[in-house]
């Protein structure tokens, strides 16, 4: 299983880095309503913060995002989990491939945080760059404004003036 399978599974749901319950059940190779059973039987390890159910609407937003059919589907309205709840997923199911697609995971949201990471860094020195630039090219505008103002055009001559023979 590559990185890139699981990082395009990752959704921003709430303003959370999320994977639903049925992409984590294909991941560990188990029906969702097995790996729901396990999360519900072990719900306390499981605050708002680490797992929580999508609602009707953004269950219809994601559908309508990826274009995907609203015939048959599921009865019941996905668990949406954390970084944090993924990673207690590996304590409720105990199997080795458990560990082995946790780990994974782990691996594709590090490199999701690193790549937003250097994003802002890359965008922070762009907006630098940016506000140096209009300084510098509002000076040049201002400069070029005043020589061709009418009042700008108005200089002494500078050299020689040869008088004109009368």
């Amino acid at each position: 299983m590559e990185l890139s399978v699981i990082k395009g599974k990752v959704l921003t749901v709430r303003g959370h880095r999320v994977l639903l319950d049925y992409d984590l059940s294909a991941l560990y190779q188990v029906e969702t309503r097995i790996l729901k059973q396990a999360v519900r039987r072990n719900i306390s390890r499981f605050p708002k913060d680490f797992m929580f159910e999508l609602t009707n609407e953004e269950l219809e937003n994601l559908r309508s995002q990826f274009v995907t059919s609203s015939s048959g589907g599921n009865r019941y309205l996905p668990f949406a989990f954390t970084e944090q709840g993924v990673a207690m997923l590996s304590s409720v199911l105990r199997s080795e491939k458990a560990v082995q697609v946790n780990i994974m995971i782990m691996r594709a949201f590090v490199m999701i945080r690193q790549y937003h990471t250097d994003y802002k860094d890359i965008s922070e020195r762009l907006d630098s760059l940016e506000k140096e630039m209009n300084v510098k090219f509002s000076d040049v505008n201002d400069a070029l404004n005043f020589l061709i103002s009418p009042e700008g055009g108005r200089r002494a001559l500078i050299g020689f003036n040869r008088e004109e023979p009368e």
